[in-house]
């Protein structure tokens, strides 16, 4: 186990580091399924809330 930390601490980083680049019309190109994507949980919180609202109210009838 040392000696896997080891070689582990005592590699170096990759020489380069990737480039990255910051372009502003990506980022709205993004925002329909970054939408897309906060409908689609909207609806599944929906759908969680009506059944759990569903099971409470057939399992709490009182018998007798």
């Amino acid at each position: 186990m040392f000696n896997y930390l080891n070689a582990v601490l005592t590699t170096g980083a990759p020489q380069e580091a990737p480039k990255l680049f910051l372009e502003p019309g990506n980022f709205v190109e993004m925002l329909r399924y970054m939408g897309i994507g906060m409908l689609v949980i909207f609806v599944l919180i929906c759908v969680i809330i009506l059944v759990t609202t569903a099971i409470n109210i057939f399992f709490s009838r009182k018998q007798g």
